[in-house]
């Protein structure tokens, strides 16, 4: 075959100042220094930042219109320090409820109980240790069967347990604080999937009715959520799986939820929170990837900054 030169010089070009371009000057970085502005003032306004500031700007019209705001979370956001945070959201009426898997609860009932969590599982894998401390067990599994009883969701029975006393530091609880505030607080326990399991006392019967007495409450939050926001925060397969369906249940009962936006924040990409939080919905989709303890503090301070003091405590 043969390839005979083309003729660049016959190339159709345009001016640069006509082009349509995805960035310019106003979208900069500013070097601000110490005492100038605040680190967000200095963020250029390109792809995560901008990310960022869409998602603080959904929350806020969330917030003032009265939709809700419902955080899905797993246990890494409890270990990453970050509950204070979300419940100053709470507690300002940003954030309307919770959502999180059997990790997430556990790791938020061993804050509150002792101030420390998350067991190096390598040593106590070798000798059948890890995950055999009693008074997490307790307090899950005896959780659940209280929930059970008295037909009510785990995460409510927890939050409750956790406020009746004995607890160290119980303001560092979401469990607690949601049950304080009267905030939805769910959990979603998939069965085997948990140290607590392991215990001679769990109970699977109370364990799954407790867990679907919380999907039950978290499907009716999200057949409120049309204009609201839902953020899953560090749960790579349980709370995409759980939101999906309870979406799914609330439009097969009726409700028309639309009009609302999904973001989905994590140190990488996984699967299910693109297709099942992402993708499938159908609202605006906003994904904003790192870790955990720098953009929760960044996002929180945005929220702040666009509500301005008329919008606390509201």
């Amino acid at each position: 075959m043969d390839f005979p030169p083309l003729d660049f010089s016959r190339l159709r070009t345009a001016s640069v100042g006509q082009r349509a371009h995805k960035v310019d000057t106003s979208m900069f970085a500013r070097a601000l220094q110490p005492g100038e502005g605040e680190v967000l003032d200095s963020m250029p306004d390109v792809l995560g930042a901008a990310a960022l500031r869409r998602l603080a700007e959904r929350i806020v019209q969330a917030q003032r219109s009265g939709a809700p705001v419902v955080v899905g979370f797993g246990g890494h956001v409890i270990k990453t320090g970050l509950a204070p945070l979300l419940i100053d959201l709470m507690e300002r009426k940003v954030i309307s409820a919770l959502a999180t898997n059997g990790a997430g609860a556990i790791h938020d009932f061993e804050i509150a109980a002792v101030g420390h969590s998350s067991e190096d599982v390598g040593p106590g894998l070798d000798d059948g240790s890890w995950g055999m401390v009693h008074e997490t067990a307790e307090a899950l599994n005896v959780g659940a069967q209280r929930a059970a009883h008295e037909e009510i969701g785990l995460g409510l029975a927890l939050g409750r347990a956790i406020l009746a006393g004995g607890a160290a530091h119980p303001e560092l609880s979401l469990l607690a604080a949601a049950a304080r505030l009267d905030v939805p607080c769910t959990v979603h326990v998939a069965l085997g999937t948990d140290t607590v399991h392991m215990h001679a006392n769990a109970d699977g019967a109370a364990i799954g009715a407790a867990s679907l007495a919380d999907f039950r409450t978290l499907a009716a939050v999200v057949s409120r959520l049309s204009g609201g926001v839902y953020l899953n925060l560090g749960s790579a397969v349980i709370m995409p799986e759980v939101f999906v369906k309870a979406l799914n249940v609330a439009r097969n009962l009726g409700h028309e939820v639309g009009g609302f936006c999904t973001a989905n924040l994590d140190q990488i990409r996984h699967y299910r929170p693109r297709v099942n939080v992402l993708d499938r919905p159908g609202g605006e989709a906003i994904e904003i990837i790192g870790h955990h303890e720098i953009n929760v503090p960044l996002l929180r301070w945005e929220v702040l900054r666009r509500l301005g003091p008329a919008g606390e405590n509201e």
